[in-house]
């Protein structure tokens, strides 16, 4: 059998686990070593005293049909109503025509409504920003002219883009960039975007402009209830979510491969991946202070690239190795609050249990706080909630760097100050707190400043090592969205079923400016 070590049991790893074993169980002897006690990766979830909660927020979507057939194959969607939809009377939903029902069975996916607004000037905003009355009604006169002119302007003048801030005012004029894009950019990576590379627009919002959201807007009523394959993904109306989290399908994954023959080791730290010129030998790792060596024919990586490089030691030439190490990341912190109610008022045309506002992310514009996105768990699955429609459970996500004042305080002073800032936003009242706690998540975010403008060259270097795939967000250092990391894990799976051939696909993935965003014929 071919020893395959896999490293990393979030989406990525455990996809490529999957692919490898599903048709050919007896040809491959894997094991996946994750260095942490949970499966899932970011796409965990986290539980606290009965609510559960979806670190970051994990959309089940994608216009590949490929892993939206892989998700549904896994965890079938609902076709029958869930807690929410029979206390709101939903029977116009699109349930599918055979499937689990999520009041008597767990392993079912639940369809969801999209709803992300922006909270500026302490008014709300459609997110991604809309050509609506309200919008110009909140901006105001002056910031609608402004806006106006700043628009015409960029599209006929066009910046050279060298940084994610030429990218973002060649696409919006500078007055909505300052308003909507700059400060809260440089809340979630801690920089300005003239800091950060132009390819961070192009993987993370490709294809979306004010020109796109007006064609939107125009077209919505006359498309309404079509294929979303031909939205841009900032724009997609519905989304699938798995009952109890993100967490619990990629758990289910992981049992799935246990029982095709993967071994699954948790708390096993990489340490050493041993070479032999361009050859992975063997992977060695650390498990209870005892350091183990596995031989390895192949080698799947997910692990953070400057883990990677410290991990490879001399097979890595200094130069790639300097930039390696210098890769920059963002870390993560959410905040779990459980209240009595929201001081939000509900003015949307959605029902909602509770006529809590609709929104599954809010975020967060103003300048005057450092949380950068709220989550509603609420809207996202009733299932989330231990008291559903009688507390509204939700998380404070802030954007930090590992060791910085935020990361530094102690869970209890970190949850007093993430509650004093929704308290002067007027979203809560101190007294409606019952529960509250905080969870870390380190290298959430691969950012796109520093050596990264350098990176090609680790890349390259990667590339030459004839046995080892990387994969994933960190295993690419790519701000990659969950279905993208699954298909770097689909490409990995068929280069290695086919003896290497295609290995390069595998870095493809979102990187061309019409990937992920538009379909031929749609």
């Amino acid at each position: 059998m071919k020893k395959i070590v896999i490293i990393g049991a979030g989406p990525s790893g455990l996809t490529a686990a999957y692919e490898l074993l599903k048709d050919n169980k007896e040809e491959y002897d894997i094991t996946v070593l994750e260095a942490t006690s949970d499966i899932g990766g970011i796409s965990k979830t986290v539980c606290h005293n009965g609510n559960r909660m979806d670190i970051g927020g994990h959309r089940f979507f994608s216009k590949d049909d490929s892993v939206m057939k892989w998700w549904s194959d896994i965890m079938p969607v609902q076709a029958s109503p869930s807690k929410d939809d029979i206390i709101l009377d939903k029977k116009n939903k699109p349930f599918a025509e055979v499937g689990p029902d999520p009041e008597k069975e767990d392993n079912v996916m639940l369809i969801r409504e999209r709803v992300s607004r922006i909270l500026y000037l302490r008014k709300f905003f459609d997110y991604p920003v809309s050509i609506k009355p309200r919008t110009f009604i909140n901006m105001g006169f002056k910031n609608t002219v402004r806006a106006g002119f700043g628009y015409i302007r960029s599209a006929l003048v066009k910046r050279e883009e060298k940084s994610l801030e030429d990218f973002m005012i060649n696409r919006f004029g500078t007055p909505l960039y300052e308003m909507f894009f700059r400060d809260y950019t440089e809340k979630v990576w801690g920089v300005h975007p003239r800091e950060i590379s132009a390819s961070w627009g192009a993987q993370r919002i490709k294809g979306l402009s004010l020109r796109k959201a007006l064609k939107n807007a125009i077209l919505s009523p006359f498309t309404k209830g079509k294929s979303q394959k031909s939205k841009e993904t900032s724009l997609i109306e519905q989304f699938w979510y798995p009952k109890y989290g993100p967490g619990q399908l990629w758990e289910h994954v992981a049992r799935l491969c246990g029982e095709m023959g993967a071994k699954i080791i948790t708390e096993a730290e990489v340490t050493e991946l041993n070479t032999d010129g361009k050859t992975v030998k063997s992977v060695s790792y650390l498990k209870n202070g005892e350091k183990i060596t596995l031989e390895a024919d192949t080698v799947i990586s997910s692990m953070a690239i400057k883990d990677l490089a410290v991990a490879m030691g001399d097979s890595f030439p200094k130069e790639e190795k300097e930039i390696a190490l210098n890769l920059q990341y963002r870390d993560f912190i959410t905040v779990g609050l459980s209240v009595d109610k929201l001081n939000l008022e509900n003015k949307t045309k959605i029902k909602t249990v509770g006529n809590i506002v609709p929104d599954t992310w809010i975020y967060v514009q103003e300048a005057d706080v450092k949380v950068g996105r709220l989550q509603i768990f609420n809207n996202w699955s009733p299932y989330l909630v231990k008291d559903f429609g009688k507390r509204v459970w939700i998380g404070l996500e802030y954007f930090v760097n590992e060791g910085d004042e935020l990361w530094s305080m102690s869970d209890a002073d970190f949850i007093d100050f993430a509650a004093g800032e929704l308290i002067s936003l007027g979203i809560i009242e101190k007294e409606n707190i019952k529960d509250s706690v905080r969870f870390k998540v380190k290298k959430a975010y691969p950012a796109y400043f520093g050596s990264y403008l350098q990176f090609d060259k680790v890349r390259d270097l990667l590339m030459t090592f004839n046995n080892l795939y990387c994969i994933g967000r960190n295993g690419q250092h790519r701000y990659n969205n969950m279905d993208h990391s699954m298909l770097t894990a689909f490409y990995a799976a068929k280069a290695i079923k086919n003896g290497g051939k295609g290995k390069d696909e595998i870095w493809s993935v979102n990187v061309e400016e019409s990937y992920h965003e538009t379909k031929e014929g749609n």
